[in-house]
């Protein structure tokens, strides 16, 4: 399998090993974040040129190679030559992507992440789509209100209803809240030109704010497609939808 190379290799520089993972690793030394910040790229081994590009962001407390699924690289050599490079970009341990007192992190993966990732890659610019898990699910919402998207998914999003449910570190204040919620964005229609996926797990703990954010986007005739799915807010769950998360990444870049 092409991608089973990648996911060696991959495995080898964790250990410390492999320096040919270096094609696959690069560093983006933010300006707006003022941090040196690793990536993971992921591309096919008959190359990125002009293929779409896949954003995916990892959960709180865990970093670009939290993602490193065998689920993953299976999903994307069942894609064939309709696999996307994947982006997978760090969003340090609490950042949930969103421009902050402690950086500018939303800036930093719209302004240096991806257009690195392009770069190198040569993938498509026009056909990007940005996905993530739990914080991850939560800053490609937020992100996607500032930058089109050929799609944008949500895996186990972390969503709140109010300021006061969320946890220490997740925003600045209740005012930073309020300028990244997601929920209200939906009511007020600002997503509704952008294929939306949205999966949550029967025992998530953010299943209600997740069934929410889908039926106001529907209340908006947004596009989304809602999945609650048995489950909880764990990697195994993710593990388990993997192959269904890429199938619809793909399904809309090619139509993008």
């Amino acid at each position: 399998m092409r991608f089973r190379r990648l996911a060696a290799v991959l495995a080898a520089a964790a250990l410390g090993g492999c320096s040919e993972a270096e094609s696959e690793r690069f560093t983006v030394d933010s300006r707006h974040v003022g941090q040196q910040l690793e990536q993971t790229l992921i591309v096919p081994k008959s190359g990125g040129e002009g293929r779409p590009l896949l954003v995916l962001l990892h959960g709180r407390g865990d970093s670009d190679r939290s993602l490193v699924f065998d689920e993953l690289l299976d999903g994307l050599d069942d894609l064939g030559d309709r696999a996307p490079v994947v982006l997978l970009a760090n969003g340090g341990d609490h950042s949930y992507y969103h421009d902050r007192d402690d950086g500018r992190w939303g800036t930093y993966i719209l302004q240096e992440a991806i257009p690195a990732a392009l770069d190198r890659s040569g993938a498509d610019a026009e056909r990007v789509a940005i996905g993530g898990v739990s914080m991850g699910g939560f800053g490609a919402f937020d992100l996607a209100n500032i930058r089109g998207f050929c799609a944008v998914g949500a895996h186990s999003g972390s969503f709140w209803f109010s300021a006061g449910e969320t946890p220490e570190g997740a925003f600045d204040d209740a005012a930073d809240f309020s300028r990244h919620d997601v929920l209200a964005r939906a009511a007020a229609r600002l997503y509704v030109d952008m294929p939306a996926w949205i999966d949550v797990g029967t025992d998530d703990p953010f299943r209600a704010a997740g069934t929410e954010l889908a039926r106001r986007l529907r209340a908006a005739r947004g596009r989304v497609e809602f999945h609650l799915w048995p489950g909880d807010h764990s990697s195994a769950y993710w593990k388990r939808h993997m192959s269904d998360y890429l199938a619809f990444y793909a399904r809309e870049l090619d139509r993008c």
